[in-house]
């Protein structure tokens, strides 16, 4: 028997993997089963070149469980190991400085692991004490047993085999039981071992009998060696490739179709990757691509890294838009700088990213060619993911744009270039810039998206989650072009042919006007409301609500970007437009002149005379140097102007006296208020009761 110490050069190495892999702890099964897949496939290139000329025979690697001894045993029967081998690559760890390794880390069981090679190490991490009974598949060898508890020290003795091959047999530690449970054990096969190349067997298949579930003969297959991204595309079918889909994601809705990537020069790449069902949750849809390398699970966190301060990293294995898909990429020339675990960012990687992102888009652009309505029947789903790339992937958008489409409120769908060709001879305003107008809620904008039919506009449907960025950045793209909400002002005034028609009202009476109903406005909490006189047509809406473009944009983006959240606070912004043409609006106008006229009189009487009083200090004053102009002088014009401002008082309470018990005036913005979702509660119930008070 050999008794010697692991060459380490520090005496505290299972201490320091035990305390700084825990939290990892559970790679320790893929590590086990892989070394094992490893062995059998390396046994089986050796019979493939003749260098081995015995009987494969049975290569299932086993796993096993034995509470009672409480062990966890993974046997194969591969190349094994000699003696020397044992000594060779068991007992041989190239281990760095103790304090450069912990500083370094520290934070990363998988970084530990890969870093130095110390796969089969991570064994300790839920072990008291490992052993390794080996026999080589060379002739004439003999078995050994190797086996350490724990510390730097091991034995290597002579031990009975008759078969090739390695049995690993974990003791599992006191603080790691739950590794004894066969549901646990099964659980981690099935994540990382359920399409590793060589059959692994865990216990047997059970059968119900005697009212109960009891084993059969039949061993417990967990993997598929061969699956559906190993083999040819042209000999899969759609159900193929929809039953594979199932597999993956079990409560998953059928996807919208898929593509089978494969490609051996300049690197090594397989996969299929699906366009899932999806419209509005781009956060819990993220992270359902797996990587494998060589059959192997390695993560599911592909997208990229980011900074501190939210940016990007270049460097994620799928560009980031791409994390939305489903499916599978498997590739051994991944650059991995821990064990199977974490992807390195370096120039292969960018490649692959590119590769995938093109295979994307030509399989997007191929559908949209040959099938250009089965395309349009998907895009509601696909939309999401377009605009994601465009926003996230730079040069996507130059990818994108030949099968990118445009839906308008009709459901009708168009390319960009289409639907520019559609607009431009009638939503061009004075200033040659192109309108694209949208509504996001057909029925909540009824109303005016009717007003712009009316005028022979079209108008587009952009409801989805990131339609907002979207349109900000198409607007950058699309040379002179605007976007603009149906509801962002007046009709004429969306898209500005001419200069604006002259107010048909003086300015005093338009200001009473404006006051009678800016005075009735509701107080609806962080929400300002601005009133404004238009001559619109005698055909037009009597009042009109419209919310500034810029505003309410800037508010929908600062959901998504950092650094925009104070848009966010600010409170919405909101003009009531009086159509001074109106009949209604008319009315309304003659009877408040008609109840405030006599009570007015004496109050503008005293305005005119103050407003001349102050313009004739003013103009005295204008003469003289500031220090020549004395403190009286001062007080005159001050007291003056408050004057002027008490009157002013006086008057908006008369306006507002006669508004509040005018029914009409009630109405329009009730109205206004009803047909922009902003009437509720005891306000919608006053109004009903108005409403048919009105009609009786």
């Amino acid at each position: 028997m050999q008794k010697g110490n692991i060459g380490v050069t520090t005496e505290n190495i299972f201490p320091v993997i035990k305390k700084f892999l825990y939290s990892d702890h559970e790679i320790f099964l893929r590590e086990m089963v892989s070394n094992a897949v490893d062995a059998t496939q390396k046994l089986k290139t050796l019979a493939d070149k003749g260098d081995f000329k015995g009987e494969l025979g049975d290569i299932t690697v086993r796993v096993s469980l034995d509470k009672d001894k409480g062990t966890l045993t993974i046997s194969d029967r591969g190349i094994g190991m000699t003696e020397e081998e044992i000594d060779k690559y068991i007992n041989q760890i190239a281990f760095s400085g103790v304090t450069d390794f912990l500083d370094k880390y520290k934070d990363s069981a998988n970084a530990i692991i890969g870093h130095f090679g110390l796969g089969f190490y991570s064994s300790f991490m839920v072990s008291k004490k490992v052993e390794i009974i080996t026999k080589s598949y060379k002739d004439g060898a003999k078995a050994v047993k190797w086996s350490c508890d724990g510390s730097p020290e091991f034995t290597i003795e002579d031990a009975e085999k008759a078969e090739r091959g390695s049995d690993i047999v974990l003791y599992i530690d006191d603080d790691c039981k739950e590794y004894l449970e066969k549901a646990q054990i099964e659980q981690l096969l099935q994540k990382y071992c359920k399409f590793m190349p060589v059959t692994i067997a865990f216990g047997k298949e059970t059968e119900w009998k005697d009212g109960k579930q009891v084993d059969t003969d039949k061993d417990h297959i967990i993997n598929n060696v061969e699956p559906l991204w190993t083999k040819t595309p042209s000999t899969l079918k759609d159900e193929d490739y929809k039953s594979f889909y199932r597999t993956l994601y079990p409560m998953s809705d059928e996807p919208l179709f898929w593509i089978h990537l494969n490609v051996d020069y300049p690197f090594n790449l397989t996969g299929i990757l699906y366009f899932p069902r999806i419209k509005n949750s781009l956060e819990l849809q993220r992270n359902k691509i797996q990587l494998y390398c060589n059959q192997v699970f390695v993560t599911d966190q592909l997208e990229a890294t980011r900074e501190p301060d939210g940016t990007a990293k270049t460097g994620g294995i799928v560009p980031e838009f791409l994390t939305l898909l489903h499916g599978v990429i498997d590739s051994p020339d991944i650059p991995l700088n821990v064990s199977r675990s974490y992807l390195q960012s370096d120039r292969k990687v960018k490649q692959i990213s590119t590769y995938i992102t093109k295979k994307v888009a030509d399989r997007l652009k191929a559908i949209f060619n040959e099938d250009r309505k089965a395309y349009e029947e998907k895009w509601d789903n696909l939309k999401l993911f377009i605009n994601y790339g465009i926003l996230t992937e730079e040069n996507f958008y130059d990818r994108a744009k030949d099968f990118a489409l445009l839906k308008d409120v009709d459901g009708k769908y168009f390319t960009f270039e289409e639907y520019r060709t559609l607009i431009k001879d009638t939503q061009t305003d004075k200033d040659g810039n192109l309108i694209y107008l949208y509504a996001n809620n057909k029925e909540e904008q009824y109303t005016y998206i009717e007003a712009a039919r009316q005028k022979g506009y079209s108008v587009l449907l952009m409801d989805g989650q990131l339609d907002t960025p979207a349109m900000s950045m198409l607007e950058q793209k699309f040379e002179k072009s605007r976007f603009t909400r149906v509801d962002a002002d007046i009709i004429d005034r969306l898209i500005v042919k001419e200069d604006a028609p002259k107010q048909t009202l003086d300015a005093d009476t338009a200001d009473n006007l404006s006051q009678a109903f800016r005075s009735q406005m509701p107080s609806l909490e962080k929400t300002e409301f601005y009133v404004e006189v238009q001559a619109l047509g005698e055909n037009a809406q009597p009042v009109l609500i419209t919310q500034s473009e810029y505003m309410r944009r800037m508010k929908d983006i600062s959901r998504y970007q950092q650094g925009m959240a104070f848009y966010a606070e600010m409170p919405d912004t909101y003009s009531l437009v009086l159509n001074s043409d109106h009949p209604l609006i008319k009315k309304v106008l003659d009877d408040e002149k008609e109840k405030t006229a006599e009570t007015l009189k004496p109050i503008l009487s005293e305005i005119k005379g103050q407003e001349a009083r102050l313009a004739a200090l003013r103009q005295s004053q204008d003469k003289k140097k500031p220090e020549e102009i004395s403190q009286e002088e001062k007080d005159d014009v001050s007291n003056t102007q408050k004057a002027i401002d008490e009157q002013r008082t006086k008057k908006q309470q008369v306006i507002a006296d006669y508004a509040k018990g005018n029914d009409i005036l009630h109405q329009l913005i009730d109205l206004a208020l009803l047909q922009n979702g902003m009437l509720k509660g005891a306000a919608l119930d006053k109004f009903l009761k108005r409403s048919i008070d009105l009609i009786k």
